[in-house]
C-alpha cells in the first residue's frame, strides 16, 4: 500500500530590515525633531512631522475610505486599489512615505503601522511593506522594517515583529505561525 504525501512549504518568519542611528542616551526620543533632518533639513523636518501627525490623526475616523486613501497618498504612502484602513488605525507620521500597502488589503480597526521606533540610545526606521489581499487584524501592531507577503493573515491583537511569508496565518505576542 502506498500513501501519498503532500509537500507543504516551510513557513518561517524572517528578520525585519531597518536602519539604526545612534544618538547617545538616555532617551533617543528626546531627539525626535532631528529624524527628518537628512531628508528635509532642520526647519522643514520637524514642521513636516507635526503636519503629518495632525493629518494622520485627523483621518483616524474619516468614514470615506476613498478620501482617506487620496490624502494618505499625498503624504507619500503607496496604497493599492481598494485598500481599507479601518477606523482608529494609527499610521506612522514620522515616515509615512515608507508605508506600502497592496491591492484589496484590509488593515483592521485600531491597528498600528510603524516605520520608526525609539530606543534608549538609538532610533530605527524601516520600510513597511504589506502585500495584496492581506488582512491585518484589529489592534495589531506592525513594526518598522517588516514585510507581509500577499494573502497573509494576521490575527487580531498581534505583535508583528518579523516578516511574514505570503499566504501564512500568524498571530500572538510576538507572532508565531498559526497555520501554514
Amino acid at each position: 500500500m502506498h500513501i501519498a504525501q503532500s509537500w507543504t512549504p516551510q513557513r518561517t518568519l524572517s528578520a525585519r530590515r531597518f536602519e539604526e542611528r545612534v544618538v547617545g542616551g538616555p532617551n533617543a526620543h528626546a531627539y525626535w525633531y532631528t529624524v527628518r533632518n537628512a531628508l528635509n533639513g532642520p526647519i522643514a523636518g520637524p514642521i513636516l512631522i507635526a503636519l503629518f501627525y495632525v493629518i494622520t490623526n485627523s483621518l483616524k475616523h474619516l468614514p470615506s475610505l476613498a478620501l482617506k486613501r487620496a490624502i494618505l497618498r499625498r503624504l507619500g504612502m503607496k496604497l493599492g486599489n481598494n485598500v481599507t484602513i479601518a477606523s482608529g488605525v494609527t499610521l506612522d507620521y514620522f515616515f509615512p512615505e515608507l508605508i506600502e500597502i497592496g491591492d484589496n488589503t484590509i488593515v483592521g480597526m485600531d491597528a498600528m503601522l510603524l516605520t520608526h521606533e525609539f530606543l534608549h540610545d538609538r532610533w530605527r526606521s524601516g520600510k513597511l511593506t504589506i502585500g495584496s489581499n492581506v488582512l491585518v487584524g484589529a489592534r495589531s501592531t506592525v513594526l518598522a522594517g517588516v514585510t507581509i507577503g500577499d494573502g497573509a493573515k494576521i490575527s487580531a491583537m498581534s505583535l508583528v515583529h518579523k516578516s511574514v511569508p505570503e499566504r501564512t496565518f500568524v498571530g500572538g505576542v510576538p507572532i508565531g505561525v498559526i497555520q501554514p
